[in-house]
């Protein structure tokens, strides 16, 4: 693995930890609270690809398992991933990948639009079929049920989808992390 490969797997666990210093919000509707951490799962999906995107949130998840306290509400360990939040923290680096991989796939016709689709995919379908169905799981608590009660998810993450695209979109414009990594695996198999 390259060094600059690390670093941005690193670099972005960190916003990821720096987005939990942000309160969560508790509602009496779920158990599981509203954090600012999706918005970093966008971002490292939409700026690193799906290598880096992915694997920059596989190393959040480690550090959440292994105790380091950069869950909101400075939570961590292996409990917090077998709890009723297991879910959605464990389809982080997915979510990542995933958004990562249409990026670069689409990349040539990115516009803002195709951000937000993406952003949408990963960041909420991914995110929250993982989460309501995990929780669903360990609660007990019916799938639809748990599935209306993550609806309160909903404006929060919409103001997350925005926010992540239109900071990507500039970001890939004047810096594009992506497009570097490509070319320079395309300079060295000629």
């Amino acid at each position: 693995m390259k060094l600059r490969t690390m670093v941005y797997a690193a670099m972005f666990a960190a916003i990821v930890g720096v987005l939990g210093l942000l309160p969560p919000i508790v509602t009496p509707f779920t158990p599981v609270p509203i954090t600012a951490q999706t918005l970093g799962v966008m971002l490292a999906g939409s700026i690193l690809g799906a290598k880096r995107g992915g694997l920059s949130l596989l190393v959040f998840v480690l550090l959440v398992a292994i105790g380091a306290p950069l869950l909101a509400g400075g939570r961590g360990g292996i409990a917090v991933l077998f709890g009723p939040s297991g879910g959605y923290i464990m389809s982080y680096p997915i979510a990542a990948f995933v958004i990562g991989y249409l990026v670069e796939k689409f990349w040539k016709r990115q516009n803002l639009g195709l951000l937000i689709l993406f952003n949408v995919f990963g960041g909420i379908i991914i995110v929250y079929a993982a989460g309501i169905t995990y929780l669903s799981f360990i609660t007990g608590t019916p799938w639809g049920k748990a599935a209306f009660a993550a609806l309160i998810y909903l404006p929060g993450d919409a103001v997350k989808i925005i926010v992540a695209s239109l900071l990507a979109r500039q970001i890939n414009r004047v810096y594009p992390l992506i497009e570097k990594s490509r070319s320079s695996r395309m300079s060295k198999a000629a």
